[in-house]
C-alpha cells in the first residue's frame, strides 16, 4: 500500500491545460520534492491535493484512502497539512495565538461549554491547557520562545514562514505539504529551515511534499523530485538522476543556472 499516491491526475481551466496526466507515488516518511519552471503546474497540483480545486480526472489517495473531492477541512482531519507561497497568517494575533488555531481541529469546547464553563479545571480550561502544551512543543522545535507572545506583524519576514509552518504542524499531520518554504529568504533563514525540515522529518516522524526553487536545497535535502513542465511530468528520479537529464537542463535554460554540480 502506498502512503500516497497520485493517479493520472488532470485538470484544465477555460480550456488551459493546467495538468496532464500526473502521477507519482511517497513512500511514509520520505522528502519529495516537485520542481518545475514558473507556471508548471506546482502549486495548481498542492491545490488538487489539499481541496482548494476539483482535478477533472485522475486520482488522490492517501494510506489507500481517496481524498479527491474532500474539502480541505476534511482532508486536514486526515492527516495532511500545508503551508502557502505567500504567508497566510494573522498578522494582528501572536505567535502563539497563530499556532493555537491550529489545533482548531482538535477542539471540543463548543458555544455552550466556552460560554458556561469557566476556570482551570472546567472542561474548557483543561483543553485549553492541553492544546496550549502542544503549541510550546512546536515552539521549542522552531525556536520561536522570543517570539511567542509578540504580533506576528512585526516579525521579520524569514520569522513569519517559521511561524507558518509551526500552524501547519500544530494540526499533527502525518504528511506535510510545503509550498516554497524558503522563498524571498537570505541564505541564513534559508539553511535554519532546511534544519528544521529535516528535524520535522527525523523527529516527528513525517512525511514532506515539497515545492521549492531552490535548487540547491533541493538538491541537498530531497530522496527523489518530480519535474514537471507546462503541467507534464519531465522526468522522476534521484537528486544525481534529476540534475543530468537534459529535459530538465532544457526547462530550466535562461531561468536560473545550470542545475548540474549543486548537490
Amino acid at each position: 500500500m502506498a502512503f500516497f499516491k497520485v493517479e493520472k491526475l488532470s485538470i484544465s481551466f477555460g480550456g488551459l491545460e493546467a495538468l496532464r496526466d500526473i502521477s507519482f507515488e511517497i513512500r511514509k516518511g520520505e522528502i519529495y520534492a516537485i520542481i518545475g519552471p514558473n507556471g508548471a503546474g506546482k502549486t495548481t497540483l498542492f491545490n488538487c491535493i489539499n481541496g482548494i480545486y476539483r482535478a477533472d480526472k485522475g486520482y488522490i489517495r492517501y494510506k489507500d484512502m481517496e481524498i479527491q473531492g474532500k474539502r480541505p477541512d476534511q482532508i486536514a482531519r486526515l492527516g495532511i497539512a500545508r503551508t502557502f507561497q505567500n504567508i497566510e497568517l494573522f498578522s494582528h494575533m501572536s505567535t502563539m495565538e497563530n499556532l493555537m488555531l491550529g489545533r482548531h481541529i482538535f477542539l471540543k469546547t463548543g458555544l455552550f461549554r466556552g460560554a458556561f464553563m469557566w476556570g482551570k479545571r472546567s472542561f474548557a480550561g483543561r483543553e485549553e491547557a492541553s492544546h496550549r502544551k502542544k503549541v510550546e512543543e512546536i515552539i521549542d522545535l522552531l525556536e520561536l520562545q522570543a517570539v511567542r507572545n509578540k504580533f506576528v506583524g512585526s516579525l521579520p519576514y524569514g520569522t513569519q514562514k517559521q511561524v507558518e509552518l509551526g500552524r501547519a504542524l500544530a494540526l499533527e499531520p502525518e504528511l506535510l505539504l510545503l509550498d516554497e518554504p524558503c522563498a524571498g529568504m537570505n541564505s541564513e533563514e534559508k539553511q535554519d529551515m532546511i534544519f528544521w525540515i529535516k528535524d520535522i522529518q527525523d523527529t516527528l516522524g513525517v512525511t514532506i511534499l515539497l515545492i521549492e526553487h531552490d535548487m540547491k536545497m533541493v538538491m541537498d535535502i530531497s530522496e527523489r523530485i518530480l519535474v514537471i513542465n507546462f503541467g507534464r511530468i519531465i522526468t522522476e528520479g534521484t537528486p544525481a538522476e534529476v540534475q543530468e537529464h537534459p529535459e530538465v537542463l532544457k526547462a530550466y535554460l535562461g531561468e536560473q543556472d545550470d542545475v548540474r554540480g549543486i548537490a
